[in-house]
């Protein structure tokens, strides 16, 4: 996923999101649960999708230097604020509204670090223009451009990312609130070059929803549409984990306009970290494609890779070193989060 213009940013909830690019590195997804591969016959996407999220709570992603209630109180950077007196946060808009109305009164927070759940008190402090501070931003939003990896018909889910939303400061997986998708064109693409990663951009309406979000995991994205017009191909079988092989295989993307086009790569390599993000080493070979990119580049993430007439993963990472080349997630890893069903194969 990326920025749709370069260090853009664009208001959503009145400046509270941040566009940022998710080729990044994410925790791995621990599976430990053991059950048979799924087999399931999904669409292969390969399109560009807006994708706008809002968080459950206010994320902290800085506190201001020096001494601040934020500080006193114990937040830190990736914390989420749930609650201000008991009452749930909305946005960053009805945080600073509960500050202003209790002033200089104590402040109860509950606040959410990793899987703890904490309680802070705290008293905000006027500014010299009169509003009431934490001394903390904060931020409840985010969107910016991926690609939707599959789509399945009988039920309309549909997964995208091949990771998570990431918050851009923080590099914290967002907590999901709600959110959704949108059409998606591509308009430019910045070639990818040795240490300093491509990036296709494009524009998306952040008024029309193709769909809703249920998961933001490390996994990908997921969400329901009703019916996916910019699909091109027809479904195919989702592969075992164990069908995945090094070797030939493709790639579905879009890197110009609304054109989905199959472009040859090769797995050089198979992890055995069947439950990452990164399951595979992906070559870019085709020559139409490293003429336009230069290899794997921002938004990409999700293209699915096909073998053997299945879809097997999407592609996740870019090597910084060397753009030909990057990761990919296995599908199963991704349907597990889709259908929340383990998809680890019994030795």
């Amino acid at each position: 996923m990326h920025e749709p213009q370069k260090n853009q940013r664009k208001r959503l909830r009145g400046g509270a999101a941040a566009f940022l690019s998710l080729l990044l590195f994410v925790s791995p997804l621990v599976v430990t649960a053991q059950a048979a591969d799924v087999v399931k016959t999904l669409v292969p996407v390969g399109h560009t999708i807006g994708v706008k999220l809002f968080s459950r709570g206010v994320l902290v992603v800085e506190l201001s230097d020096g001494p601040c209630p934020a500080r006193s109180c114990g937040l830190k950077t990736g914390d989420l604020i749930t609650k201000c007196n008991g009452t749930q946060i909305q946005s960053t808009e009805h945080m600073q509204a509960l500050l202003q109305q209790n002033q200089d009164q104590e402040l109860k927070l509950q606040v959410q670090r990793g899987n703890q759940i904490l309680q802070m008190k705290t008293n905000a402090v006027q500014s010299e223009e009169g509003n009431w501070l934490l001394g903390a931003w904060i931020r409840d939003s985010m969107a910016g451009i991926g690609t939707m990896t599959f789509y399945d018909p009988e039920s309309g889910t549909f997964g995208a990312l091949g990771h998570g939303v990431t918050d851009m400061d923080t590099a914290q997986l967002m907590s999901l609130s709600s959110g959704s998708v949108m059409a998606s064109t591509v308009k430019a693409v910045k070639r990818g070059e040795i240490g300093e990663a491509g990036e296709l951009r494009g524009n998306f309406d952040l008024t029309e929803d193709l769909g809703p979000l249920y998961a933001n995991t490390d996994c990908g994205v997921f969400g329901t549409i009703d019916g996916c017009t910019f699909a091109t191909h027809e479904a195919m079988p989702a592969a075992k984990n164990s069908e995945v092989h090094t070797g030939q295989a493709t790639i579905l993307a879009n890197v110009s306009g609304d054109t989905v086009e199959e472009y040859e790569v090769q797995i050089t390599k198979i992890f055995d970290n069947s439950g990452d993000t990164r399951n595979m080493l992906v070559e870019v070979t085709d020559p139409a494609l490293l003429a336009v990119t230069g290899g794997i580049v921002q938004g990409m993430s999700g293209s699915p890779i096909l073998q053997d007439g299945k879809i097997v993963g999407a592609v996740t990472h870019v090597l910084l070193n060397d753009p030909t080349r990057g990761y990919g997630i296995f599908i199963q890893n991704m349907m597990q989060q889709a259908y929340g069903e383990s998809t680890e194969e019994v030795s």
